[in-house]
């Protein structure tokens, strides 16, 4: 039987290692909801406790169930009919029947809805290991911010209508907002929200790319204010999939065909405002898209993931010149990047998410229950704005380095198979399209390297790494810390010429200023797992010695020696880049790009 959870240690040595009794203190509020709900925990180690039961349950549903249909939803796809319905792949529904009998649709939900209300940090795991299974089902099961973005934003009477359901599985839903003219520019956005003469707002227009668009609960960004343009004119509704919605067409995609993308057309279709006018975009569906790029991340890692063990099974029993590919010194050295990138996506990703939790919890804290005290209720404000400038830093450069990792990952795993990968008889080919979309939707990677950047130069980043370099290292790895710390010296001098270049310097060279803020990052969160104060064992082949397991936190100090070793010269390099002062691709685009090609 196989365990998604179980048989990976690194996500097991994470979830001891990571502050999860920090994180459950503040997501149960102190542990006051035990007095009110039978399932809510009413301490660290029982909230823990139940943490990891269902991430077990988890993954032995995604091993057992999830994946074995992966192969057959890829083949089915999703399919309009006639009648304008849409059918899921038959994998996909029995899926997500088992997830609601499993009581995980309601994940993040608070419990007086029947959600676990269950942390950011525990949900990340889970959508790893959901799309480790099947990645277009986590398309499904990872839009759980849609309920939460009701729960954040809504009336208590929207919240009543339709969180139940979601909790218990009985909806889905789907963020319908971007349209034919209006991909990542929202502000562009022109799908018409209007009042009847009775006061119910309507909807009219065409949404498109829409993922899940046959959900039954629809959060929709339209313009309510006709005479004002950008995004001071959009509002954010909520509607039911009716006979006023019609799905005009499937989007014939390269991968994740369990996951129906659709063409929306909203024949003045009844909804109801989320929150206030005028507010749809910043912040309520920034808000919304912040989460789904920690979902995609989730998305990314759990491809990933796969192609990493296709390959690294591929290289260990495949036989040539006279023994397993894995003995050539290419391949292996092929093997361990991967290996290495996937956790490095990893310890970003849960990082960002525990960083998320407290973000969430020090702003419901401020708006719901501040301390009455003034000196507490500093401390709440001075660590909300901490965490909430953290967390707008982290999630764009989580999703840009997991959506990069998996599509460099599955490629290398169709290498490491050669021909045998680029054909059906193996995942790679699956995993490799369903990767292709991480680096596009809920914002491309050039997009998120813009949003990442401004942390990097606002001094955002500085602030958070002088708290990583704060941490308690054991010795073996003080020589990786200053080699760090001469990395982050070399980061802030890149910082400081950017600064005096200007605006549109910083968009240029972003993409290599992030590339050395995350390796700095990483870095740290490394040398932080080899000095953890637990530890698991890691299984190995057996080597010389007969051994066939070493301690997790000596594999962690491994890892953190070759991240940080290979990384040093290639920080110098990007840094010197950032400094060379080359602007050739402003000032001589039309010379370098040549021509926009025409037919003769």
């Amino acid at each position: 039987m196989a365990n998604f959870y179980k048989d990976n240690e690194d996500i097991q040595f994470l979830f001891k290692h990571m502050d999860l009794a920090g994180v459950a203190r503040a997501v149960e509020e102190g542990f006051k909801f035990a007095k009110d709900f039978d399932f809510a925990p009413s301490n660290a180690t029982e909230a823990i406790e139940n943490y990891e039961l269902v991430v077990d349950a988890i993954g032995k549903l995604s091993g057992d169930f999830i994946w074995p249909r992966s192969e057959s939803i890829d083949r089915q796809g999703s399919h309009l009919g006639e009648d304008g319905k849409v059918s899921y792949a038959d994998g996909i529904r029995e899926s997500l029947d088992m997830l609601a009998k499993a009581n995980v649709m309601g994940f993040t939900l608070p419990h007086r809805f029947g959600g676990l209300n269950f942390p950011n940090l525990v949900y990340s795991m889970a959508i790893e290991i959901v799309s480790r299974a099947d990645a277009s089902l986590m398309n499904i099961f990872g839009l759980q911010g849609i309920a939460e973005t009701i729960n954040y934003f809504a009336s208590e009477e929207i919240k009543q209508k339709y969180l139940h359901d979601f909790a218990a599985g009985k909806v889905t839903g789907a963020m319908v907002l971007t349209e034919p003219d209006a991909g990542s520019d929202l502000q562009s956005c022109k799908l018409k929200a209007f009042q009847g003469d009775d006061g119910q707002w309507y909807l009219h227009g065409v949404k498109r790319f829409i993922t899940n668009g046959c959900g039954e609960v629809l959060l929709v960004l339209a313009r309510s204010e006709p005479d004002r343009s950008g995004g001071l004119g959009l509002s954010l509704f909520v509607c039911d999939r009716g006979p006023t919605v019609h799905v005009r067409r499937i989007e014939d995609k390269l991968g994740i065909h369990g996951s129906p993308t659709c063409e929306l057309f909203f024949d003045n279709t009844p909804c109801e405002l989320i929150g206030e006018r005028k507010r749809g975009l910043a912040p309520y569906v920034m808000s919304l898209m912040n989460g789904a790029r920690i979902g995609i991340s989730g998305q990314s890692l759990g491809i990933a993931e796969a192609a990493y063990r296709i390959a690294r099974d591929y290289a260990a029993s495949r036989k040539q010149f006279g023994g397993a590919i894995e003995k050539l010194p290419a391949v292996r050295d092929l093997v361990i990047d991967m290996k290495i990138e996937v956790e490095t996506a990893r310890t970003l990703l849960y990082e960002t998410s525990r960083v998320v939790d407290f973000d969430i919890y020090y702003t419901k804290m401020l708006e719901i229950n501040p301390p009455t005290e003034k000196e507490e209720l500093k401390k709440a404000k001075d660590a909300s704005r901490r965490y909430g400038r953290y967390a707008g830093m982290l999630t764009p450069m989580t999703k840009y380095y997991s959506s990069e990792m998996c599509n460099r990952v599955t490629y290398n795993s169709i290498q490491i198979l050669g021909g045998s990968g680029f054909m059906r008889d193996y995942p790679c080919e699956r995993l490799a399209r369903d990767a292709r979309i991480t680096t596009i939707y809920e914002g491309t990677s050039q997009l998120q390297v813009v949003a990442a950047v401004r942390g990097v130069c606002s001094g955002t980043c500085e602030k958070y790494l002088e708290e990583l370099a704060a941490k308690q290292f054991e010795p073996q790895v003080q020589d990786l810390i200053a080699i760090l710390k001469e990395n982050t010296q070399l980061m802030f001098k890149a910082v400081a010429y950017i600064k005096d270049k200007g605006v549109e310097y910083m968009d240029l060279h972003g993409r290599e200023l992030v590339d050395v803020a995350i390796a700095i990052i990483c870095g740290y969160l490394f040398c932080d797992q080899a000095s953890s104060k637990v530890d698991v064992d890691f299984e190995t082949p057996k080597g010389d010695d007969g051994q066939n397991k070493i301690s997790m936190k000596k594999r962690k100090e491994m890892i953190a020696r070759r991240y940080i070793t290979k990384n040093a010269p290639l920080i110098k390099s990007l840094v010197e880049s950032i400094m060379s002062g080359n602007v050739s691709s402003l000032e001589q685009y039309d010379a370098l790009a040549g021509a926009v090609p025409t037919e003769k």
